[in-house]
């Protein structure tokens, strides 16, 4: 089983990439967590759309329609969705219809990590509106909202915080048996 693990953050030292770097290490056997981010998905312009659709967004949209599922980790800016991430969601919904036929039923899940206080509980609720209108198939059998993310990690964006690696384990592996589920006959 093959989980595009999509960060929806830019730096380099980003929480929500070491969180999904943790979570690929944690993944049970026969599940691979591909991680990739947004580096090179320019700002959506109908100009640019019009030349046609760029390649880093081609090759995203080509990575997820080969997997089994998706999941998202999201940072959360001024209580919502960064713009990076939104960005991208919008490049990989065009032209127009392409998002609901590249989500469309698609088995995505959201974690998130912050060093706020609160999680990333209301970047996860607005990115549901996002999904919502792709037709996602949203897994909601766990939720992993890491807040303090400073002290989770360490020096190098390991993750060392023996409970979050716990939630973590579970969090992938649950969502991977839902993914098996609906590949059943």
């Amino acid at each position: 089983m093959k989980i595009i693990a999509l960060s929806g953050a830019l730096r380099r030292a980003s929480y929500n990439t070491a969180l999904l770097r943790a979570a690929a290490e944690l993944a049970p056997d026969g599940v691979t967590l591909e991680l990739r981010t947004l580096h090179g998905i320019p700002l959506y312009d109908g100009d640019v759309e019009a030349q046609g659709v760029p390649e880093a967004v081609t090759t995203l949209r080509e990575a997820i329609r080969a997997a089994d599922g998706l999941l998202i980790s999201t940072p959360e800016y001024n209580n919502s969705i960064p713009g990076v991430l939104k960005n991208g969601l919008d490049w990989l919904s065009r032209p127009s219809g392409e998002g609901a036929k590249l989500f469309g039923a698609r088995p995505t899940a959201l974690i998130g990590a912050t060093p706020g206080g609160f999680g990333t509980v209301q970047a996860q609720d607005a990115m549901l509106s996002v999904l919502r209108t792709f037709g996602c198939d949203c897994w909601f059998g766990g939720r992993l909202m890491l807040s303090h993310a400073s002290a989770a990690f360490d020096a190098d964006g390991k993750l060392t915080e023996e409970k979050v690696l716990n939630q973590l384990r579970s969090f992938v592996a649950g969502f991977a048996a839902h993914i098996a589920r609906r590949k059943q006959p």
